[in-house]
């Protein structure tokens, strides 16, 4: 499950979010801008994610059951998917409706100093958010790169704020440059297409952040030094013949499965494998807190061989001639 960290980022983005969208749907009242409008509502659909993102968190906690042996982990994932959904569908959605209207039916927009406050005062507050996610995000990601580390993090909540608040960012730029050329030019189309090119920002976003989650959702394994640091532990363990497979998954960020088919010696009484399986178990709980859960299977070399080359093709079922 995510740790308290990620409740940290989620909280301050939800605070700065809340006062943001208040002042811009007010903004866009007073002036009638289509830009204003559409990052109003892009703050309005980040409140709601957020929210989500803690429904998530808290869904995650979840002890398991009968019917979730392994835990509810998986439904962070679920809820930031959901997420990406509705930053494509609303957010996006939204702007580009917006933005199409005034491009048809341009309208002067009226007043534009108080968007150029209430832009002013949002980058402020989406600045604060996006500095703490980005710290959050370099303490986790260690010395990768930034894409390399959003590729390999396990956790969502912390990048999604953080594209979240990059897109809020790059918006809040946006619709001030649209605001000003419209106002200064005398061309009130050049709001409707700042509100495209939001909408364009928050589709690229959605898309990256779906593609992130469907690979978590479908299943990861453990990072490459998790792998190599267990084979250390395996080898390091007397009566270890070969490994045969080391299969793990995230089932959340700080809960990650386990299964090892091992070939052990000939030579190795059932106290003694039984012994090195607990051994090995309690070293790789200890060197990795994040494997919960490790399932050793003790099985030849060849016979692994032959069960995964013997594996038959799925049979068609009978047709019910009842029919």
């Amino acid at each position: 499950m995510a740790g308290h960290s990620s409740k940290k980022v989620v909280y301050a983005a939800l605070a700065g979010n809340c006062l943001i969208a208040t002042t811009k749907f007010l903004a866009a009242t007073l002036t009638g801008s289509s830009a204003m409008l559409s990052e109003a509502i892009h703050s309005l659909v980040d409140t709601g994610n957020q929210l989500l993102l803690l429904y998530g968190l808290r869904q995650a906690r979840r002890p398991p059951d009968d019917m979730h042996p392994f835990g509810y982990g998986p439904e962070l994932y679920f809820w930031t998917f959901v997420v990406a959904v509705l930053i494509f569908g609303v957010g996006a959605g939204v702007s580009f409706y917006e933005g199409v209207h005034k491009v048809r039916f341009p309208v002067a927009v009226t007043d534009p100093g108080i968007n150029y406050v209430v832009l002013g005062i949002s980058m402020v507050f989406e600045a604060w958010a996006w500095t703490i996610a980005v710290l959050e995000f370099r303490r986790a990601k260690g010395r990768g790169g930034f894409l390399r580390a959003v590729q390999q993090s396990k956790d969502p909540t912390v990048f999604t704020v953080l594209f979240e608040d990059t897109a809020a960012m790059l918006g809040i730029v946006v619709a001030f440059v649209g605001i000003f050329l419209a106002d200064t030019l005398k061309i009130p189309v050049l709001d409707g297409v700042a509100s495209l090119i939001i909408g364009v920002i928050l589709a690229v976003v959605a898309g990256l952040l779906a593609h992130e989650c469907k690979g978590l959702i479908v299943g990861e394994r453990a990072s490459q030094d998790v792998l190599e640091g267990i084979r250390d532990i395996v080898v390091s363990q007397a009566g270890i013949k070969a490994i045969n497979e080391t299969l793990t998954m995230h089932l959340g960020p700080h809960d990650v499965l386990l299964n090892l088919s091992l070939d052990f010696e000939d030579r190795l009484s059932s106290a003694e494998v039984e012994k090195a399986v607990s051994d090995m178990e309690r070293a790789i709980k200890a060197a990795f807190p994040e494997i919960t859960r490790v399932f050793i299977e003790a099985q030849s070399w060849s016979m692994s061989r032959r069960s995964h080359a013997a594996v038959p093709e799925p049979a068609h079922e009978p047709a019910d001639e009842s029919r």
